[in-house]
């Protein structure tokens, strides 16, 4: 069936499960913490679900919340004072560099554990 949204064009399939089956695809979907919906269509397309678990990436998330605040305080002086010290930017620019350090840390850390 063909179906037309929004200047896209789909197409639907019904697939027929057995209840056994049904409630293995629902528990696998519920611990990739996916609608099953989103859990088939990933499988069907490349064979395979990531699953990263978020508290993994809590350091760089942490950065960011710093960096972010000190761009504001460092926006905010420019604004007040028509210009910025050049100690504030060479702060913020080690704080870019210690988040890209966790970043790749993270990464590498990822990559190495999914082969």
């Amino acid at each position: 069936m063909k179906i037309a949204r929004k200047n896209k064009s789909l197409r639907r399939k019904e697939i027929v499960y057995s209840a056994e089956e049904w409630a293995q695809i629902e528990e696998k979907a519920k611990g990739c913490h996916l609608k099953t919906s989103t859990y088939i269509r990933a499988m069907s397309l490349s064979g395979e679900v990531n699953v990263i678990d978020l508290k993994e990436i809590a350091p760089l998330l942490n950065g960011m919340r710093v960096i972010s605040r000190n761009i504001n305080q460092v926006a905010k002086k420019a604004n007040e004072m028509c210009s910025i010290y050049a100690a504030d930017v060479e702060k913020l620019r080690g704080d870019v560099s210690q988040l890209c350090h966790t970043v790749n840390l993270w990464l590498s850390t990822v990559m190495s554990n999914k082969r």
